[in-house]
């Protein structure tokens, strides 16, 4: 992807040293990079400034990045990269429930994580050139209606009856690729490949996480689910009609 000046990415790491080395290596590469140390302040920061992208570290003074990726999503709807040295697994999940869209563990070398920083860009334009590759049915129009269900992706809002539906980016998304393949089983491969751009490595839940998260706000029984269902072995399958 060709970066411009004007995609403005901001890294909030307490680590000076390291911040000033990725965002040294970003700047070569054609973003425009600014760095913040402190939690509490990086929250203001992202809510004023709505960067293109936010690189967030886990542990920060002030408020830590779990913090600060709850508090500012209700007002930021871009791209949150979760970085941590820690590996737990629970971290991880965590870090999605409250809104992060990809979460990378320490140490990270600058080439993977702006291969990442380039996937989430250009998530949206991804899910066309998607649709040509690996077979998904591209959409005829913008908006989609299941019942009381309406996604719009021209807006980027869905809506249950007359309620909206609060959505992070990276749920928006996956929900747009599985209504946009109603009655079509989309494979944990397919849809990596789709969103993210990456392959899939038969370990990572946040696919898992995100669809949880997305039957509990779109109404459906996350114990008994009728609208998007897990086929056994396969992936998932969102309903035309129930």
């Amino acid at each position: 992807m060709d970066f411009n000046q004007s995609t403005q990415i901001l890294i909030v790491e307490d680590d000076e040293r390291l911040a000033e080395l990725t965002r040294e290596y970003l700047s070569n590469n054609g973003l425009s990079v600014s760095v913040e140390h402190n939690g509490a302040v990086a929250v203001e920061r992202i809510k004023a400034e709505q960067p293109d992208l936010v690189i967030l570290d886990l542990m920060l003074p002030g408020e830590d990045g779990l913090g600060v990726c709850r508090l500012v999503r209700s007002e930021y709807s871009g791209p949150i990269i979760m970085l941590t040295a820690r590996t737990d697994e629970l971290d991880q999940v965590v870090g999605l429930e409250v809104g992060a869209d990809d979460y990378i563990s320490k140490p990270v070398t600058p080439r993977l994580l702006l291969a990442r920083i380039s996937a989430m860009l250009r998530r949206s334009s991804k899910l066309k050139a998607a649709s040509d590759t690996i077979g998904l049915q591209e959409p005829t129009d913008s908006r989609h209606h299941f019942g009381s269900l309406i996604i719009d992706n021209s807006m980027r809002e869905a809506w249950l009856g007359d309620e909206d539906i609060d959505l992070t980016s990276a749920e928006f998304d996956l929900l747009w690729l599985l209504a946009s393949n109603a009655g079509r089983v989309l494979s944990r491969e397919e849809i990596f490949s789709a969103l993210r751009g990456i392959s899939y490595n038969g370990q990572d839940r946040s696919i898992d996480v995100r669809v949880s998260r997305i039957r509990s706000k779109i109404g459906d029984d996350p114990e008994h689910p009728r609208r998007i269902k897990t086929v056994r072995s396969r992936g998932y399958l969102f309903v035309k009609e129930n």
